[in-house]
């Protein structure tokens, strides 16, 4: 997902300066079908501790949110949503996998 960019302006010396900042339209989320979900495990970064990881989503934010409540509440753990990835803690691919097929998700495994 694209990160969103702010421009400051520090200091202008026109009385009139007016910035126009540029609206980012809010994306359009895919149809379940249409997703190209990945599940996998990550340990980087993380003091050795294992988090399955879904990536791809293409859509809102809030979207993303509600799918990553979702998954956390039906796998009894903790987890984040942050940079377009839901990270949910511990090694739970096959459950995250079968959760997102069975609400027709298109998502498959990837990595060992």
């Amino acid at each position: 997902m694209a990160k969103k960019q702010k421009k400051n302006v520090v200091y202008s010396t026109n009385p009139d300066f007016n910035y126009d900042f540029e609206e980012q339209e809010e994306q359009n989320t895919l149809p379940p079908q249409q997703q190209d979900l990945k599940v996998t495990l990550d340990k980087k970064q993380r003091a050795g501790k294992a988090v399955t990881l879904v990536y791809n989503f293409v859509g809102s934010e809030d979207d993303l949110n509600a799918l990553g409540k979702m998954l956390k509440s039906k796998c009894g753990v903790g987890g984040s949503v942050k940079d377009g990835e839901i990270l949910i803690q511990g090694d739970h691919r096959e459950k995250v996998l079968k959760l997102l097929q069975d609400a027709n998700y298109k998502a498959k495994r990837v990595g060992g």
